[in-house]
């Protein structure tokens, strides 16, 4: 007869296994180098980004640990709106997604401006709802400084690339975001074949 902690024991073991395979959806959260940047190889061509830990510390160690694990790769470019900005951060697997999704980011002060070429976390309406949602913003929207969305980074080079990005689905017509949370890629791809995608995205430096 198995003895009964043993039996306890050895589930628990198999509860943390689980918790620490599924191949990167751990939720990482290494401190950021005051500067670094990332390089962004998409189906466009490449952007690169550099983030100022000071501009947001919060948004700038999460973004360094996503890059770091490489949780952007394969990702699409879900939400491109023309004269606005162009949004990536869901991971299309939603195993990895999943960990990630439930590990919001305290809101934080903006201490520069939302215009062209600066890199903002995403957030819903409710305080505190920052998680892996980023977007570029395409022009000056200094609007959304007072609404707590606070820049970490610039594209200093390849902006030119993300102005190609594809935005032919229009305002009417973007991916169910819930439905990209529970389906991954395998939804954008049936539904949304012409997205751009993030082939991968690497730390290129760090000071």
């Amino acid at each position: 007869m198995v003895c009964r902690w043993s039996l306890v024991a050895a589930i628990l073991l198999a509860m943390v296994h689980v918790g620490q395979s599924a191949g990167g959806n751990q939720v990482a959260n290494d401190q950021a180098p005051a500067t670094f940047r990332a390089r962004f190889d998409t189906s466009q061509g490449v952007f690169v980004i550099e983030v100022q830990r000071e501009w947001a510390p919060r948004a700038a160690d999460r973004f360094y640990n996503l890059v770091k694990s490489r949780f952007y790769d394969e990702a699409r470019f879900f939400r491109v709106l023309g004269g606005f900005m162009a949004q990536f951060g869901l991971n299309g697997d939603p195993s990895v997604q999943a960990a990630w999704s439930s590990a919001n980011l305290l809101d934080e002060p903006s201490k520069l401006s939302n215009l062209r070429g600066f890199v903002t976390f995403a957030k819903e309406s409710s305080p505190n709802s920052r998680y892996t949602m980023v977007f570029i913003n395409y022009k000056d929207n200094s609007y959304l400084d007072t609404e707590g969305f606070a820049p970490f980074g610039q594209v200093v080079a390849g902006m030119e690339i993300v102005d190609t990005l594809y935005s032919g689905y229009g305002r009417t017509n973007v991916p169910d975001q819930r439905r990209i949370i529970r389906e991954g890629n395998a939804y954008l791809a049936a539904d949304y074949p012409k997205l751009d995608v993030i082939r991968t995205a690497t730390i290129e430096r760090a000071k």
